[in-house]
């Protein structure tokens, strides 16, 4: 069995464990809000990480993004796990494996827009928006030997990245698996869905009846999987790809279905078993109704479900990541599961019955799926559980 030793986060919700749980539980998340910039003669609500990040310095130059200092203020919730790991297992047995979208890539955009300007572009390197820069990054900052790369599956690129590190480990290829991702507010995603009609320039509606689409934001999270026990486990994993369609979900949910199905098989657990469905939820009309649908058939209505993405935002490639690090945060202190702000909109009751909450309840059971689907078809769900 793989555990976890320790997570590290920042995302809208706050700078850290602290701030997230209690925020989490209260219902508020600070880094939503109205932002300018971003579309073009439009305002629209977007997610961001508040205050003051780590700096990189010169001899890090080329790695220089905000991408990356997303990933330092997260590594350094988790540094005394890593430095333990490191003295224990040496560094050549210890894995990075991050997810990503965007990179650097709002770096690579403004050196476009100051170049189009005839003004000097400073700071920009190609290597910044390189896809595989964050892990190459972080392994280079650690100076670490082992196994180290980046993957970019859409909104389940850090999910992912959980499964290869667990799959590395149970490869005996390391002991030790740094996971996560992150993804930064870039005007390319942005701009990207909203020409897609699938942005909601407002506070996005998971499982509204008048949802309009997505709310995007930014965050990072890592995670330390190890072989040792602790509190709580990587259950099972599931994924699939049924690449239906480049961006629109499989009508009937089918990868979905066997993503959830595999993660539930491999952990040995019945659906009955799960406490709390931590729900891909963008609040785009198909997703929303897909995901019933897929939830319903699996579940019935009986598991306690809801999505987080209106505390977050749609966090991109850094989702997975962001959304299993909450559901080890409600393991680990017993938080209450978080509800649909149904308080602000109203629910669609035409979507398929599951056990989305109007309010927040304890969690009764032990385990916890996060589902990650992204575009092209690619399905992720992890199965997360406390152990004794």
């Amino acid at each position: 069995m793989i555990y976890i030793s320790a997570v590290g986060m920042v995302n809208a919700l706050g700078n850290g464990a602290d701030d997230i749980a209690a925020n989490l539980t209260r219902g508020v998340a600070p880094g939503m809000r109205v932002r300018s910039g971003w579309l073009q003669n439009q305002d629209a609500v977007l997610g961001g990480v508040e205050g003051e990040l780590p700096a990189i310095p010169d001899s890090f130059a080329a790695h220089r993004t905000r991408n990356n200092q997303l990933l330092l203020a997260a590594l350094a919730q988790i540094q005394p796990a890593v430095d333990e790991a490191i003295v224990r297992f040496g560094r050549d047995r210890i894995a990075v494996v991050l997810g990503t979208s965007t990179s650097g890539l709002d770096e690579g955009d403004k050196h476009v827009h100051l170049t189009h300007n005839s003004q000097p572009s400073l700071h920009w390197r190609y290597s910044q928006q390189e896809l595989g820069d964050p892990s190459r990054f972080l392994a280079n900052w650690l100076k670490l030997e082992g196994p180290a790369y980046t993957l970019s599956t859409a909104c389940s690129s850090s999910a992912r990245a959980i499964i290869s590190g667990k799959r590395l480990i149970d490869a005996g290829l390391v002991d030790i698996a740094i996971v996560g991702g992150a993804d930064t507010l870039s005007r390319m995603p942005v701009n990207g869905f909203n020409s897609l009609e699938s942005l909601s320039t407002t506070l996005c509606e998971p499982f509204g009846r008048d949802r309009r689409g997505i709310t995007i934001g930014e965050a990072a999270a890592l995670m330390v999987l190890t072989r040792e026990p602790q509190p709580v486990a990587l259950l099972g994993i599931g994924e699939s790809s049924d690449a239906y369609h480049i961006s629109a979900p499989h009508p009937q949910g089918e990868g979905a279905i066997r993503a959830i199905t595999q993660a539930l098989n491999d952990g040995g657990i019945a659906p009955a078993e799960v406490g709390y469905i931590n729900l891909h939820g963008t609040a785009t009309p198909l997703n929303d109704r897909i995901e019933s649908q897929v939830v319903h058939d699996l579940f019935g209505d009986s598991v306690p479900c809801s999505s987080t993405k209106h505390l977050t935002g749609h966090t991109l490639g850094a989702a997975g990541i962001t959304e299993a690090a909450l559901s080890w945060l409600i393991l680990t202190r017993n938080l209450p599961l978080p509800a649909q702000d149904f308080d602000r909109y109203a629910p669609d009751l035409t979507l398929p019955a599951c056990g989305v909450l109007h309010q927040p309840v304890a969690l009764n059971k032990a385990a916890i799926v996060s589902n990650s689907f992204a575009f092209g078809g690619n399905n992720v769900s992890i199965l997360l559980g406390r152990v004794s």
